[in-house]
C-alpha cells in the first residue's frame, strides 16, 4: 500500500479500526444471581475490569430470548433478552455502563435461521396458506425423500420433515434452527427493522453470525456466497446500520481476500471488515471436517497470516483473532499449556497484537485459560460435538479418537465459565456451573494476574496502549521476513519509523539473525533477552518487539 493511501484512510480512519474488541460468551462470564449461568447484571459488574484492561468495545454473544438448543444461536424473539440473563432493563443498564467507561457494545446479530420456537416459524408451519410459510425454505420430497442432499453443519440431513404438511424445511445447523427464507422481502425488511430497534439504543454495532450462507440457493445445492448475498448486504446497510457510525463484521468461513474486499470495501458500503477462518483451518486434514486432525505448519500459518496482512490493500480490513465461543484455547492448541503456560500466552498475544486490523480477545485469553480435557461424551454439553460423536460412533470410529478430537476441537474448551478468583467456582458463580470450571483456577485467575506484574494480563494491557500511542500498529505497512521455519518475524513500517516483530513458536530454542541494530525494545516476553549481538537465541516460546 502507498504512503499517500495510508495517509487517506488514516485521515478518514474509523473508530473501529483503531479499536480492541473483547468477546463476551454471556452464559460463562459472571453469574450474579446464583443460578449456574453467568447474565447481564454479572457483564455489569465487571466493566471497571475490562476498562482496565483496555479494550474498546464488547462483542456480546447473543443474549436475547431462545430455547438454548444452540447457547442462544438459536433465537426465538430478537427484541427481548434471554430470562436466565435477565431483562431489558439490564440490558439498557450494560449499554449506559459500557459507555460511560468508553466502550461499545456490539451485538452479535444471527438472521440465517432463528429458532423453531420463534413466532414467525410457529405461524409458518401451522399451514401452507400461512402467510408466514414463505418466511422459511419449504420443499416438497423428492420421490419420497428429503429434496436433496444438502448437510447440516451440525452433522446429518439439512432437511428436516414436518409430518403435519408432508413438506421438508432446511436447517443448515440444528434442526431446531430452520433457515429464514432471504429471497422474501418481507422476511428482509423485518430483520431490518429489528436491527434498527437495537441501533436506536445506542448500541456499537453487530457481529454477524454465518452471514455468508444468507445468499443460499439450496435447490442448486448452494449454501453460501451465493448471487445475492452482496445485494442483501449492501440492502441491508441502507436500510439500517449504514447511517450510523458502527462496526460491522462478517462471519464468512469461507472468505478468500478477493472475496472479502467484496465485503468490506468501503466503497461498497456493505461491512467494516469480515472474519476469515483460513488460519484456524490449518491443523485439519485437507477436505475433511476439523475433526479430522494434523498438526500445525508454522510455516503455513505465516502464509496464510501474511496473505491477509497484504492483500487487502486499502480495500479491506482485517480482523486479528486466535481465540472465539467455536474454537478451542490457543495456549492449548498451538501453544504449550503446561510447562510454557504464560510464556506462550505472551507469544501469541505479541504476534496477533502488532499487526494490522482490528485485534479480538475472547474472555479468559487475557490470563491465559486452557482447553478443559473430559473423559466421557456424558461430560459435553456443545450440540456439535455430542452430534459427531453419535455420527462417527455409527461410521466405526473408535470411541478413543473420537475423544481426543473433541478435547482438542470441542467448543466447550472455550465455554467453561470464567476464572475470576481461587474460590469455589473460580468466583463465577455461587450455584453450579452450568459447565464445570476447569480444574485449573486456583492456579489460572484473574486475581492472581492482576496481582502479578509480570502476568499474561499486563502483556494484554500493554499491547492494547501501544496500539492507542502507536499509529504505526493500526497503519503501517506489513512485511514478512524470510527466518527458520519455527520463527515468525515480520517488519512493520510507517512514515520512517520500523518496528521489526519476532516470535519463537516452539518448545526449543531458535536462532534469529538481527539484520539491523536494535534501538528500543517495545514489548518482550523475555526481560534477560539480549539484543547486542547480530544473533538472537529465542528461547521456548520467546517474542519481542523492538524499534530498529
Amino acid at each position: 500500500m502507498k504512503q499517500e493511501t495510508m495517509g487517506q484512510m488514516e485521515q478518514t480512519g474509523k473508530w473501529w479500526q483503531q479499536a480492541v474488541v473483547y468477546q463476551i460468551y454471556p452464559r460463562s462470564f459472571q453469574d450474579s444471581d446464583g443460578d449456574g449461568i453467568g447474565d447481564l447484571q454479572g457483564i455489569i459488574s465487571r466493566i471497571d475490569y475490562l476498562k482496565k484492561l483496555g479494550i474498546t468495545a464488547i462483542w456480546l454473544s447473543p443474549v436475547y430470548k431462545s430455547p438454548n438448543d444452540d447457547n442462544g444461536y438459536d433465537i426465538s424473539d430478537y427484541q427481548a433478552i434471554m430470562d436466565e440473563f435477565g431483562t431489558m432493563v439490564d440490558m439498557d443498564l450494560l449499554i449506559e455502563k459500557a459507555a460511560a467507561a468508553g466502550i461499545r457494545l456490539i451485538m452479535d446479530l444471527v438472521v440465517n435461521h432463528t429458532s423453531d420456537e420463534h413466532r414467525w416459524f410457529i405461524e409458518s408451519s401451522s399451514s401452507k396458506e400461512s402467510p408466514y410459510r414463505d418466511y422459511y425454505i419449504w420443499r416438497d420430497p423428492v420421490a419420497g425423500e428429503e429434496p436433496n442432499g444438502l448437510r447440516s453443519i451440525f452433522s446429518g440431513s439439512a432437511w428436516q420433515l414436518d409430518e403435519a404438511s408432508g413438506q421438508y424445511y432446511l436447517h443448515l445447523f440444528s434442526k431446531k434452527q430452520p433457515d429464514l427464507n432471504w429471497e422474501n422481502p418481507q422476511v428482509r425488511k423485518e430483520i431490518y427493522d429489528m436491527m434498527n430497534f437495537w441501533l436506536d439504543k445506542g448500541i456499537g454495532g453487530f457481529r454477524m453470525d454465518v452471514i455468508d450462507l444468507i445468499g443460499k440457493q439450496p435447490d442448486k445445492g448452494l449454501t453460501d456466497n451465493g448471487p445475492k448475498l452482496h445485494d442483501y448486504l449492501q440492502e441491508m446497510n441502507r436500510a439500517s446500520f449504514g447511517s450510523h457510525d458502527v462496526m460491522t463484521v462478517g462471519e464468512t468461513w469461507g472468505a478468500t481476500p478477493e472475496i472479502a474486499k467484496m465485503y468490506s470495501d468501503p466503497a461498497r458500503q456493505e461491512l467494516s471488515m469480515i472474519f476469515q477462518f483460513e488460519h484456524v483451518t490449518l491443523d485439519q486434514q485437507e477436505g475433511k471436517e476439523k475433526w479430522d486432525l494434523k498438526p500445525l505448519a508454522i510455516a503455513q500459518l505465516k502464509e496464510v497470516l501474511s496473505k491477509w496482512q497484504t492483500s487487502l490493500g486499502d480495500q479491506g480490513w482485517n480482523s486479528l483473532f486466535w481465540n472465539n465461543h467455536d474454537l478451542p484455547r490457543i495456549i492449548s492448541r498451538w501453544g504449550n499449556d503446561q510447562k510454557y503456560r504464560e510464556q506462550s500466552g505472551k507469544m501469541f498475544a505479541i504476534l496477533l497484537h502488532m499487526m494490522k486490523g482490528t485485534p479480538y480477545i475472547y474472555q479468559g485469553e487475557e490470563i491465559g485459560m486452557t482447553n478443559r480435557p473430559v473423559q466421557t461424551i456424558e461430560e459435553v454439553q456443545d450440540i456439535e460435538s455430542i452430534n459427531m460423536y453419535h455420527e462417527r460412533r455409527a461410521a466405526g470410529f473408535s470411541e478413543e479418537d473420537i475423544m481426543v478430537s473433541i478435547n482438542t476441537k470441542g467448543r466447550d474448551n472455550a465455554r467453561t465459565p470464567m476464572q475470576w478468583d481461587s474460590s469455589e467456582n473460580a468466583g463465577f458463580t455461587k450455584g453450579t456451573p452450568w459447565l464445570p470450571v476447569n480444574d485449573n483456577y486456583l492456579e489460572v485467575n484473574v486475581e492472581r494476574a492482576l496481582a502479578d506484574p509480570t502476568s499474561i494480563f499486563y502483556t494484554y494491557q500493554k499491547l492494547i496502549q501501544l496500539r492507542k500511542e502507536h499509529p504505526l500498529i493500526v497503519w503501517g505497512e506489513y512485511e514478512l521476513i524470510d527466518t527458520d521455519k519455527q520463527v515468525f518475524a515480520y517488519y512493520r513500517r510507517y512514515k520512517g519509523e520500523k518496528w521489526l516483530v519476532a516470535a519463537n513458536m516452539s518448545d526449543e530454542p531458535q536462532e534469529l539473525e538481527l539484520r539491523e541494530k536494535a534501538k528500543e525494545v517495545i514489548i518482550s516476553n523475555n526481560s534477560a533477552l539480549s539484543l547486542h549481538s547480530d544473533k538472537v537465541i529465542l528461547q521456548p516460546y520467546d517474542a519481542f518487539v523492538v524499534r530498529v
